[in-house]
């Protein structure tokens, strides 16, 4: 008798092994499937291709990593997103929604950590 529980207690486990693993493979289809379903979103809004171009336009480079196009594009955008939210705060005090060429002004001169820039905007 001991053999046959046994024998029930392990086809009942196998069975239950067998169930989880169909329920583990129509999970991921059905995660495969909302994942093409999904938009890609990408990691920098810049294209990477001209932000290449222009670091190899720079004659001391010679070489450019993918890691490195991708942290200067990301760099990148955040430092313009940064400014553009300084400068709109400028816009919003003359009460305007467009930025203008004083708004960025106003916003790099207004902050020390934009001081590289002065000058370069003229």
């Amino acid at each position: 008798m001991a053999a046959e529980e046994e024998a029930v207690v392990l086809d009942t486990t196998v069975r239950r092994a067998d169930a989880s693993e169909v329920d583990l493979d129509d999970r991921h289809a059905g995660d495969k499937a909302e994942s093409a379903a999904a938009p890609v979103l990408k990691l920098v809004k810049l294209p990477l291709s001209r932000v290449k171009a222009l670091m190899k336009s720079d004659p001391e480079l010679s070489l450019a990593s993918q890691e490195s196009v991708f942290l200067i594009s990301k760099a990148t955008e955040l430092l313009i997103e940064t400014i553009a939210k300084d400068a709109y705060v400028y816009a919003q005090r003359s009460k305007r929604k467009t930025l203008q060429r004083r708004d960025i002004d106003n916003a790099v001169d207004a902050f020390d950590e934009f001081a590289f820039l002065e000058g370069t905007l003229d």
